[in-house]
């Protein structure tokens, strides 16, 4: 199947069609000419897409590997794998690089400053994976193409005047996470219902915001308020952050179902 059928069959929008291309673009790359070649970051929606494409294309799974520097990063760039490379040597050929921009804590900078400050250097968000904030410094995983460049003129965020400098992977200071955990039990297994407890709405107006088109389960757009959820399901919303069924118990005597969600802060 060509790949204009393919992202026709995948049903991506045209925002997406461009992205897409090109992981199918990387992954041609690497088996033709067996070198490793990996494509921009991507958001876990983004990722997900590519996937399926990627399956529906007919790449096996162990053809590519997703890095994102760190055990856990939400954006993430795939790697595909030549022939001699394998996935637990990947980030030898990592194109990620590790960067360090301290400022001074009064300055109280956040996430949005650094994003703001990026974009207003010409930098696309696709070159940039995840920015990890701290009170006096923000590291940041980025591709190499545009490292050299950060380290050599990015002076300012905010009204903070930066000291960008390289250090290794393994000195990446990764915030916790925060996040509650919340007990409840519900009628069924719908989504609605989870998402009642998750994002601590009535449950018609979680059914709204559903059929609205701003909910993800598992990064990947749901409009069905009565899609069944199983243990280990992540929702998402726009506006309201994000939730993990992490636990499903028994039922009750009254017969409803007894579960346990991590709501992340």
């Amino acid at each position: 199947m060509d790949k204009t059928k393919l992202l026709d069959k995948l049903g991506a929008d045209k925002e997406d069609r461009l992205l897409l291309a090109k992981v199918l673009d990387r992954a041609e790359q690497a088996r033709i000419r067996n070198i490793p070649s990996s494509t921009d970051f991507l958001s876990p929606q983004q990722r997900v897409m590519a996937q399926e494409l990627l399956r529906m294309a007919g790449t096996p799974e162990n053809a590519y590997v997703a890095l994102g520097g760190y055990e856990g990063a939400e954006r993430t760039i795939l790697l595909f794998l030549p022939d001699w490379l394998e996935a637990e040597d990947a980030e030898s050929q990592s194109p990620l690089r590790f960067l360090r921009a301290s400022f001074r804590r009064e300055y109280h900078l956040t996430h949005r400053d650094f994003l703001g400050s990026l974009m207003g250097m010409g930098i696309v968000r696709e070159k940039v994976g995840d920015i990890l904030v701290g009170e006096d410094e923000a590291d940041l995983i980025v591709l190499d193409s545009v490292a050299s460049f950060l380290l050599e003129s990015w002076i300012s965020a905010g009204r903070a005047k930066l000291t960008v400098s390289e250090i290794p992977g393994e000195y990446l200071h990764i915030p916790q996470v925060r996040c509650e955990e919340m007990r409840d039990t519900v009628s069924s297994l719908r989504l609605d219902a989870v998402a009642s407890t998750g994002f601590r709405l009535a449950r018609g107006k979680a059914a709204a915001l559903i059929e609205s088109g701003k909910v993800q389960v598992n990064w990947r757009e749901c409009t069905k308020p009565d899609h069944l959820l199983a243990e280990g399901d992540t929702v998402s919303a726009r506006g309201f952050g994000k939730f993990e069924l992490t636990e499903v118990g028994g039922t009750t005597k009254k017969g409803r179902i007894s579960i346990v969600v991590k709501r992340f802060i």
